[in-house]
C-alpha cells in the first residue's frame, strides 16, 4: 500500500500530471484567445463585431465555455506545481497560486461580458429599445470590456511565471536555465502589457518580438514536464530542502 501511495505521489508523476494540465491550458486557451476572440471582436467597429456574433452564435458560446474550462485547467496546473515545488519555498509557492487565482478570476468574469454581448446581439428586444446602431454599440462595449479585461489579466499571467521560475531554479528538479527563462518571460509579459496601455502604436510593433521569450519558456516547461517530468534528485537533497522550509 505504501509503495502504491509513493508511486502516485512521486515527483515525476506529479510533474507529468501538471504537464498534461498545462498542455490543455495552452490548447484550450490558444483556441479561445488566439482564434475565437479575434474572430468575433473588431476594435472600433460595432457593426462588424455584432455581425460576426450573429453569423455564428454557436461559436461564441463555445469560446465562452473554452475560457471557463481553460480557467479550471489553469488552476489545476498551479495546484499540481504547488504540490511539486512547495518544499522549495512555501511562501513563494503560495504567491504563485495567488497570481493564478487572480488571473482566473478576471478571465472568468470577462467571459460573462462576452456572453452578454452574444445575448444583446441575438435578442431583438435590445434593437427595439436602442435601435440597430445602439444595440451594436452595446455589443461592442461589452466585448471591449472583455478584450481589455483579458489584457489586464496578463499582469497575473505574467507574474505567476516569476515565482514558478524561482522555484524551478532553486529546486534542482528542472534545468536552472529554464527557471531563468521563465522569470524573463514574466518580465516580457509585463512590458507587453504596459506598452499596450501606455503606447499602443509602439506596442503593436514590439509585440511579435516580446512574445518570443514567453513562448519559448512555456513550451519548454510543458515539454519538460511531459517528457522528463523532473530531474532525478538524490534523496538526501530532498530531505534537506524539506527540512529547511519546515
Amino acid at each position: 500500500m505504501n509503495t502504491k501511495i509513493e508511486s502516485i505521489a512521486s515527483p515525476k508523476r506529479i510533474a507529468r500530471i501538471a504537464g498534461v494540465f498545462y498542455l490543455l491550458v495552452g490548447i484550450i486557451g490558444g483556441f479561445a484567445e488566439g482564434f475565437g476572440d479575434p474572430k468575433m471582436y473588431v476594435a472600433g467597429n460595432a457593426a462588424a463585431t455584432a455581425a460576426n456574433i450573429l453569423a455564428d452564435p454557436g461559436l461564441v458560446r463555445l469560446i465562452v465555455v473554452a475560457h471557463l474550462v481553460n480557467a479550471i485547467f489553469f488552476v489545476l496546473t498551479a495546484m499540481a506545481l504547488y504540490i511539486l515545488l512547495q518544499h522549495v519555498h512555501k511562501s513563494v509557492a503560495r504567491a504563485m497560486l495567488i497570481f493564478v487565482a487572480l488571473a482566473v478570476g478576471i478571465t472568468t468574469l470577462n467571459a460573462v461580458f462576452q456572453f452578454e454581448g452574444l445575448r444583446v446581439a441575438t435578442d431583438s428586444a435590445y434593437a427595439t429599445a436602442f435601435g440597430a446602431a445602439g444595440s451594436n454599440a452595446l455589443v461592442l462595449f461589452l466585448l471591449d470590456i472583455q478584450h481589455y479585461g483579458t489584457l489586464s489579466a496578463q499582469v497575473f499571467f505574467g507574474l505567476w511565471l516569476a515565482p514558478l521560475g524561482y522555484l524551478a531554479y532553486k529546486s534542482d528538479l528542472f534545468p536552472k536555465t529554464l527557471g531563468v527563462v521563465l522569470i524573463g518571460a514574466a518580465v516580457c509579459y509585463l512590458v507587453d502589457l504596459l506598452a499596450a496601455f501606455l503606447v499602443p502604436d509602439f506596442a503593436t510593433q514590439i509585440h511579435p518580438f516580446i512574445v518570443i521569450v514567453p513562448a519559448i519558456a512555456e513550451v519548454w516547461m510543458v515539454l519538460y514536464l511531459l517528457v522528463v517530468g523532473v530531474k532525478t534528485v538524490k534523496p538526501d537533497k530532498r530531505i534537506l530542502a524539506a527540512a529547511a522550509t519546515a
